[in-house]
């Protein structure tokens, strides 16, 4: 348990009971008597907290009677590199979404995260400014033909659609089965089966210029299949162990 954590047992040790002995902050803390003296003194001269020795009752309680307890409060921002990248990486998302159908029930969980970042010494707003998350090979822009397609591989539709390749910029008119939609590394991409090259393939949706939904079923493809067949497109390898060697197929080149 680090000394954040040590903290928040004590405060809440403190608030459940009437008096809190030393054996039990050892015992709760897990660690010696000179470090639960030493939490309780910054507590005490740094964080404002209230905490006094109580004789009668041979422990430690909250005396809010104490000058300056009305300033006792924990720190809002006590949070690990992982847990601050996901709270901020989750608002950034969730703000970007824009108008759509989606738009009144990402409000509420705006909402709730910003409370979650802020207090009264941390406001959301400066934790927002001081932190950054940069994201990686971002594309401007809004996909258009984004709900088309969502909706075309939710509801189990093919789709006609005009792709012009990344690096060869050729223009192709595809009949696709779509499979599943993934995002990766803030880019949208439709993995699904092309009726053209007859094979599965993964379609970059910024580089789809037109989309329509087709009547048709699409080919469902299983899912151990796409991991195997895609997987190394988001440069996540697959293949077969074979002796104490790993084949491993090259990277599929996106809507080729």
């Amino acid at each position: 348990m680090d000394r954040t954590e040590r903290f928040y047992k004590i405060d809440q040790l403190l608030h459940d009971r009437r008096a809190v002995p030393m054996a039990t902050l050892i015992e709760e803390l897990g660690t010696s008597k000179a470090t639960v003296k030493r939490d309780l003194e910054y507590m005490r001269d740094r964080l404002n907290a209230p905490i006094t020795w109580d004789r009668s009752q041979r422990g430690y309680t909250f005396d809010p009677s104490q000058p300056g307890a009305e300033k006792y409060a924990l720190p809002g921002l006590w949070f690990s590199d992982q847990e601050i990248f996901a709270l901020l990486t989750m608002y950034e998302l969730l703000s970007n979404l824009g108008n759509g159908l989606l738009t009144p029930h990402v409000k509420p969980l705006l909402s709730r995260l910003t409370a979650l970042l802020g207090s009264q010494e941390d406001s959301a707003d400066e934790i927002r400014k001081r932190i950054r998350i940069l994201q990686m090979a971002y594309r401007t822009g809004r996909p258009e033909n984004f709900e088309v397609v969502a909706s075309a591989t939710i509801r189990r539709k093919r789709l006609q659609i005009s792709y012009r390749a990344r690096y060869s910029d050729e223009k192709t008119e595809r009949e696709v089965s779509p499979q599943r939609l993934v995002h990766y590394r803030d880019n949208w991409y439709l993995d699904g089966w092309c009726h053209l090259r007859k094979g599965l393939r993964s379609f970059s949706i910024d580089r789809i210029s037109k989309a329509e939904i087709l009547a048709q079923k699409p080919r469902n493809i299983a899912d151990k299949t796409l991991h195997e067949e895609l997987a190394s497109s988001y440069g996540i390898f697959s293949g077969q162990v074979v002796g104490v060697k790993r084949t491993l197929r090259p990277t599929r080149p996106f809507g080729r």
